[in-house]
Formats: structure tokens, C-alpha cells, sequence
């Protein structure tokens, strides 16, 4: 059952990632990183379509994680780029590649090698005065140093940057979120005089701006699998600090688990570099400070 709702929610957060790029990539370059260009996109019914699958993906993925750690449902969500391969597939009308192949196998392949090697179990939620949460702290700060590096670099690394901060903060929000949907189980009152929920819709603004940020700088296959990448590899690293969640940790599993994990960043680049998520690349001529024509 959590292993279909959360492959539904990977589905609906890919379609919605696709139509987002589709109409943030054609803003103008100049709004990138600033306040505008949320307020440009809002009056996109694309981009509003786009957000509206991808809420409707993050709510199944939060009955996911009400049921499951975080390390069983982070690698199911990654799948969201085969998803978004294949609705780029459906509006381009070309066939699949070897390199679609391969990347799609390895996506899937790994996730599968992460969870029978690993066999994610168990963890609890910590007390929010728990030193356990300074782990939040230190996510913050790794999605501040990828913003940081990526201020004066190339506009494809500048893509690459905001996308990964992006995936991280996605990550830190799945992680809220299960904090808080486990915290609503001792009654309402307790959410409330909880830090977590506060803190939960600012990491999601920001998450989405950064994302948006690096849609508008870059094609899909350049913004989106930095992000893919990005989320599980924090929801995991933080569900095992926060919640200390369990994973085999013999030497043969270990090894099975690095495997699976490296398999399925490397699926999601090579997916990601795919030529159908590449179209609005070649569809819109970008001018840096005019609109895409």
C-alpha cells in the first residue's frame, strides 16, 4: 500500500515538475533568484496546473510518511523523473533512446537494491528540544552554501546550485512533515505548541523559489535531476539522524545500500540529460533581462 501511494505521489510531483519548468523557463532570465518571478508564474494557469499535481503528489507523499520512515519512502519519490521522462515522451512524440533505457533501470534498480539490502525499519520522534534537531540547522546551512556557490558561476552551474538547494530543502520538508503528522497522533494541541509546523510552509516557500529559480536558468534536464538527487539523499541522511531509523549496516549491506544509492543519482542524471526534457531549450530563444519568445 505505501509503496503504490507513494509511486502516486512521485507521478503527480513528475507531471507537475514538467508543466513548472515548461512555464517558469520562459520567463526572463533577470527574474531569476528575485520576488517577481513567483508573482509572474501565479498568473500562469500552466505553472498553477503544475503546482496543483505537485501538491496533490506531496499530500500522498505525507500519507506515505504518516505510515513509513522516511528511508523507505525517500527512494520511492525519486522515481518522480521516470514520470516526468515519460510525460515529455507523451507531448514530443519520440520514441525512447538507449540512454532512457539505462537511466530508467538504474533509477529503478537502485531504489529496489536500496530497500531489499537496507530494509529500512523502526525510528521514533525525537522531543523538540531534542539535540537531535540541530540536523535541520546543518541542512540549512548545506542549502545556503549550494545558493552561495552558485551566485557566480555559469548560468547552467548557477541551474545545477539552485536545484540542488531546492532538493535539499525538499528533503528537510519531508522530514517536517512526517514530524508533524506523527506529532498530530498526541492531539492538535501538541502540533501547535510545536516548533516544526512554524517552520514547515517557510522551508516549502523557499524550497519552491529556488526551484523556480533554476527552471527559469535552465532546461529540465539540466535543473531537475540535481533536485531529484538532492531530496532522498537528505530525507534519508536525516531521517537516520533525526528519528534514527535503521538500516542493515553489515558489510554486505552497507555495500548494497552505496550501490543502490550511487545507481539511482546516476539513473536520474543520465535521465535528466535526456533530449526530451530538452525541448523548451530549443522551443524558447532566452534573452537575460526581455521575455522568452
Amino acid at each position: 500500500m505505501v509503496i503504490a501511494v507513494s509511486l502516486g505521489a512521485a507521478c503527480l510531483l513528475g507531471l507537475g515538475y514538467v508543466a513548472q519548468q515548461h512555464a517558469a523557463y520562459r520567463e526572463p532570465l533577470g527574474e531569476m533568484l528575485r520576488p517577481r518571478l513567483l508573482l509572474d508564474l501565479v498568473r500562469t494557469p500552466l505553472w498553477l496546473a503544475g503546482i496543483g499535481l505537485m501538491l496533490c503528489g506531496q499530500i500522498l507523499g505525507a500519507v506515505a510518511l504518516r505510515v513509513e520512515g522516511l528511508a523507505q519512502v525517500e527512494p520511492l519519490l525519486a522515481t518522480n523523473l521516470l514520470f516526468a521522462l515519460t510525460a515529455a515522451h507523451v507531448i514530443y512524440q519520440e520514441r525512447f533512446g538507449l540512454m532512457e533505457c539505462l537511466g530508467a533501470v538504474l533509477v529503478s534498480g537502485g531504489v529496489a537494491l536500496f530497500l531489499f539490502s537496507g530494509q529500512p525499519y523502526g525510528g521514533h520522534l525525537p522531543h523538540p528540544s531534542s539535540m537531535r534537531w540541530l540536523a535541520v540547522l546543518v541542512a540549512v546551512v548545506v542549502a545556503a552554501g549550494f545558493v552561495l556557490f552558485g551566485l557566480r558561476r555559469s548560468l547552467q552551474s548557477k541551474a545545477m546550485s539552485l536545484a540542488s538547494a531546492a532538493g535539499v530543502l525538499y528533503g528537510l520538508q519531508d522530514v517536517l512533515t512526517r514530524s508533524s503528522l506523527l506529532t498530530m497522533r498526541e492531539g492538535l494541541h501538541a502540533v501547535v505548541a510545536t516548533w516544526q509546523p512554524y517552520v514547515l510552509p517557510c522551508v516549502a516557500v523557499v524550497g519552491l523559489f529556488l526551484n523556480q529559480s533554476a527552471f527559469d536558468a535552465a532546461p529540465l534536464r539540466i535543473s531537475l535531476p540535481a533536485t531529484t538527487a538532492a531530496e532522498p539523499i537528505t530525507g534519508i541522511a536525516l531521517g537516520v539522524a533525526i528519528f534514527a531509523e535503521h538500516l542493515r549496516v553489515t558489510p554486505g549491506a552497507l555495500a548494497a545500500e552505496a550501490a543502490g544509492l550511487v545507481a539511482m543519482v546516476t539513473g536520474i542524471v543520465i535521465l535528466g540529460r535526456s533530449p526530451f526534457l530538452a525541448k523548451s531549450e530549443r522551443d524558447v530563444v532566452r534573452h537575460p533581462d526581455g521575455d522568452g519568445t
